[in-house]
């Protein structure tokens, strides 16, 4: 787990603002969630037989004796929030969540036991084009961010839970002829999850998982017509996806549609975002059959992503260094701050509070990046002026009354 520093933080704003803005365009709502649930949620939604479950989980009994999870994922918690308060009923959603989710998993570049993530969740529609739409909006928001070209669109479709079972037991008896092949953690996976085996990382099984049977041809008539639906829309609108038929996900309650974006900048890390259809997972919590699809995607990784770009530019935390020396100026300049900001909201206004010289408080005004420092000292405030003086670009100091200085602040910001 690790924190996230002051100068980290910029760019977690930044990226924060224009996710919201992107799922806002879209007309998605935020949905706020607990971090703890109790864990049997976990169980009936993502398998016990998972990695997840087996290895990862946070769980711990509370003073009652109940057995409660920190959220490892938030799907689940999202869909048990919509069943508890019946939001499901005749109804379509489109939700986003935002926040901490939690792993005891090997921590690795970009991966964290305590990670930050972004899900969007959909409920009440069954048609292609709101699987579609999801991928539309992970497009619009990589190119918001400048990563469009970093990023792959990787789809496949697992079909229904009875398509997937037959192929299931033909993908068991295929690598029952290849044990000899596997490694520990797929002869693990032959019973309990043998669909996983496909998404291995060991260079040494690639062979045999490239000769594996393929789902595609196991895919019913609806399946295959929903599947090609989409990839139509996403022809028609000139996203450009690979279909990987070796992509399945980790958890059990994924169907028919999966997609994955990948990238190979962050090296072994190469998933950014990931998601698809999990119609049946609302019955197998109790509430009656709808439709559901949706993605998740940690922001830590994103980030590092984001972090290769050659020309970020990315918001300062100030943009004004207010100067205050003298007696007079100690009081007039925090009234002339708040007035400041009364009249130029959006504007970063930092005024310095543990004195110093004019010329020690324009180094502080400098390092911490501030475009302009307004400058008040006690004959200023005896002249009802203040100065503004650029810190980045080569001008002469202004001399201007409050008014005056407040119409130049503003004409700055719309200028930023």
């Amino acid at each position: 787990m690790h924190d996230v520093l002051p100068e980290q933080t910029p760019l977690w704003q930044y990226a924060e603002k224009i996710i919201q803005e992107v799922l806002g365009a879209y007309g998605y709502s935020e949905i706020r969630l607990p971090v703890l649930e109790k864990t049997e949620l976990f169980k009936r939604s993502i398998g016990e037989v998972t990695d997840i479950v087996e290895k990862e989980m946070y769980t711990f009994d509370d003073r009652n004796g109940d057995s409660l999870t920190l959220r490892p994922e938030g799907t689940a918690g999202c869909l048990r929030a919509c069943l508890e308060h019946g939001l499901l009923h005749n109804q379509v959603h489109r939700l986003w969540y935002y926040g901490p989710m939690y792993r005891h998993e090997r921590p690795q570049k970009g991966r964290y036991r305590q990670f930050i993530q972004l899900g969007v969740e959909t409920y009440g529609m069954s048609g292609p084009d709101i699987d579609a739409e999801l991928i539309l909006i992970m497009d619009r928001l990589w190119k918001r961010l400048g990563i469009r070209d970093k990023v792959k669109l990787q789809l496949n479709s697992l079909g229904t839970i009875h398509e997937r079972n037959i192929y299931r037991d033909c993908l068991v008896s295929y690598f029952q002829q290849h044990l000899d092949q596997l490694d520990e953690d797929s002869l693990r996976r032959l019973q309990s999850n043998p669909l996983r085996i496909l998404d291995t990382k060991n260079p040494a099984m690639q062979a045999v998982v490239a000769n594996a049977p393929e789902l595609k041809d196991f895919l019913g008539t609806d399946s295959a017509e929903h599947f090609k639906a989409i990839t139509t829309i996403l022809d028609n609108l000139g996203i450009s996806y690979e279909l990987n038929s070796r992509l399945v996900r980790g958890l059990d309650y994924y169907s028919k549609t999966v997609f994955e974006w990948v990238t190979d900048e962050l090296g072994s890390q190469g998933t950014v975002c990931a998601g698809g259809r999990y119609d049946s997972l609302i019955e197998q919590l109790g509430g009656k059959a709808n439709h559901a699809v949706g993605f998740a995607m940690g922001i830590e990784r994103l980030l590092a992503l984001v972090e290769t770009l050659d020309n970020l530019q990315l918001p300062k935390p100030v943009d004004v260094y207010l100067i205050r020396v003298g007696e007079s100026a100690q009081q007039e300049g925090l009234r002339l701050a708040e007035m400041i900001r009364d009249q130029v909201p959006g504007l970063r206004l930092q005024v310095c509070a543990d004195g110093g010289s004019f010329k020690s408080q324009f180094k502080k005004a400098d390092k911490i990046g501030a475009d302009y420092a307004v400058i008040l000292g006690d004959d200023e405030v005896s002249r009802g002026v203040v100065g503004i003086k650029s810190l980045r670009i080569q001008q002469e100091q202004q001399t201007l009354t409050p008014s005056q200085a407040v119409t130049f602040l503003q004409d700055y910001l719309r200028s930023r």
